[in-house]
């Protein structure tokens, strides 16, 4: 991205890392090659610090881990050091992307600001979090709230006290469902969201397929989110809701393609002059279906319309009828009105 603002005229797209890595640096560093090659805006990732923002009693949403007892142990072993963090924000700023990461905690926002990260995205879990958001707020950089949990109260006292702080606001419709049917991406909130709330809006998209995106785009939304693996064979509660980096980079080119054809409105009668030589190379003419003498007057059974369309347009074929030829003229000869009288 050229700038770190969020955009009207291009959407923001991007590839949601979240806890996709299971705590493995090395795979985290992956997923930020991988999301550069596909052409996205921004790779996000989520800071979990499980002492600040869990409790041991914290049940899991979906048991799926062989090696976590409980959801703190799992939030762990998701924790990087603020100096593996730092890599991982200079490796995303090299190849060229946004680096974000939503906080879950304080501390998690703290350790965020001291990287410098450049926008805020904050999960729907903590749109109530009134303390994280202002934090946020207080940094002046832009934020997006994903809506997924939150239903129009919720999501309007948070919308209003990030306006009040003045910050460059968007607004992402998002349904907390793993992968999410079509029947609930909730695509007409994209409209309502912008018009009720006069900010950037977007998706944060789960179905785990690129339909939703593209959808979106053509509807003009500013901001896209979506779930990111390496392999629909991974390991992970997020995968099912994932798109792979080859459907990515498919999102990608198609997003763009969209935003050129919207931002180019097409002139019927302007492209109809500019393709004048293809027309009078396609489009018929009047023409004599056979020898015809000069004083015929003409009938239907006399004409026919043929290639090109450089004579009299075959949409005039049937008011030639009765017409008299003042000359004589060959089978397949294109009439024209010099040949009538």
């Amino acid at each position: 991205m050229s700038t770190h603002q969020l955009s009207p005229a291009r959407c923001l797209i991007i590839g949601e890392v979240g806890i996709a890595h299971d705590g493995s640096l090395g795979t985290a560093h992956a997923f930020i090659d991988a999301i550069a090659a596909a052409g996205a805006d921004a790779v996000k990732f989520q800071t979990h610090i499980a002492a600040a923002e869990s409790t041991p009693s914290e049940p899991f949403r979906v048991k799926f881990s062989r090696q976590d007892a409980t959801r703190y142990e799992f939030w762990q072993r998701l924790e990087f050091t603020e100096e593996q963090w730092r890599g991982l924000a200079d490796h995303a700023t090299e190849r060229g992307l946004l680096f974000l990461s939503s906080p879950f905690s304080l501390e998690a926002a703290d350790l965020l600001a001291r990287l410098g990260m450049r926008m805020w995205k904050f999960a729907s879990g903590e749109i109530g979090n009134v303390a994280l958001l202002d934090c946020a707020i207080a940094t002046g950089r832009p934020i997006i709230l994903s809506s997924g949990m939150s239903d129009l109260a919720e999501l309007d006292e948070a919308v209003a006290r990030v306006q009040a702080g003045g910050r460059q606001l968007a607004v992402l419709q998002c349904t907390t469902a793993y992968p999410c049917p079509p029947e609930r991406v909730g695509l007409n909130l994209l409209p309502e969201l912008r018009a009720r709330y006069g900010c950037l809006v977007g998706l944060s998209d789960h179905s785990g397929t690129i339909y939703p995106g593209l959808a979106g785009a053509a509807i003009g939304m500013d901001v896209l989110e979506v779930h990111v693996t390496l392999s629909r064979e991974m390991f992970g509660p997020d995968v099912k809701a994932s798109v792979t980096f080859a459907e990515l980079r498919q999102l990608v080119e198609g997003t763009r393609f969209i935003e050129r054809a919207l931002a180019s409105p097409v002139d019927k009668n302007a492209a109809a002059t500019e393709l004048s030589p293809l027309r009078n190379m396609f489009m018929k003419s009047v023409v004599a279906r056979e020898e015809l003498p000069a004083g015929t007057v003409l009938e239907a059974r006399h004409l026919a319309a043929k290639k090109p369309g450089t004579g009299i347009p075959a949409a005039r074929l049937p008011e030639l009828a009765g017409r008299r030829l003042k000359r004589p003229v060959g089978a397949d000869a294109l009439l024209s009105e010099d040949d009538l009288e």
